[in-house]
């Protein structure tokens, strides 16, 4: 009798480029790729951010996505191999607002703000025509840029600033409608800033 059970190796399908990449990770901690019925790394899932590609990993067996489990794995890495972009003080800030009334608000602020920076990142990679990519300048080769383009780095940061103030602005904003809906008497409450 044939078995009716599916695995990795049989549910591959070559060439198959329609929806998101779907990654199995397996109790063996190992990944693999059903597009190229092969094998991956955290490396390779790295370069698969890198060049912007959907994807969604999947526990073998329970079918559970772990996507955000192996991002947070590879920016772990990350952190702890050079020159870490968060700072022990940003990180326990983070960390306080789990749990927090806040924590929805705060998530949706961080989001929307890191999306403004990735705006403001392209917009100076296409004014510096490419040269600009985080790879193609040595520190220093950085530096002598940033001292020659002060001007419109300014404006750029200025403009990214602004944004930020607005998202915080809005945020405090919804903040209040929503505790004059919930408190009808508190119409002159507002939330405390920062």
């Amino acid at each position: 009798m044939p078995s009716n059970r599916r695995t990795a190796e049989t549910e591959a399908e070559p060439g198959r480029t329609d929806g998101p990449r779907v990654l199995k990770k397996y109790p063996n901690r190992r990944l693999y790729d059903t597009r190229t019925s092969s094998y991956i790394t955290l490396s390779d899932v790295k370069q698969m951010v890198l060049e912007a590609q959907t994807f969604e990993v999947r526990d073998a067996k329970s079918g559970e996505d772990l996507t955000r489990s192996i991002l947070l794995q590879i920016i772990l890495e990350e952190e702890g191999a050079g020159m870490p972009m968060f700072s022990t003080q940003m990180l326990a800030q983070i960390i306080r607002f789990y749990g927090h009334t806040m924590q929805g608000l705060m998530g949706a602020y961080l989001e929307k703000n890191l999306q403004g920076f990735v705006e403001m990142h392209k917009n100076l990679s296409e004014q510096t025509g490419g040269l600009y990519e985080g790879k193609a300048f040595t520190p220093e080769a950085w530096t002598q840029f940033m001292s020659g383009q002060n001007p419109v780095i300014q404006n750029m940061m200025s403009g990214y600033l602004d944004q930020s103030r607005l998202l915080m602005t809005q945020m405090q904003e919804q903040m209040q409608k929503q505790a004059e809906s919930f408190f009808p008497g508190m119409s002159g409450f507002t939330p405390p800033k920062g």
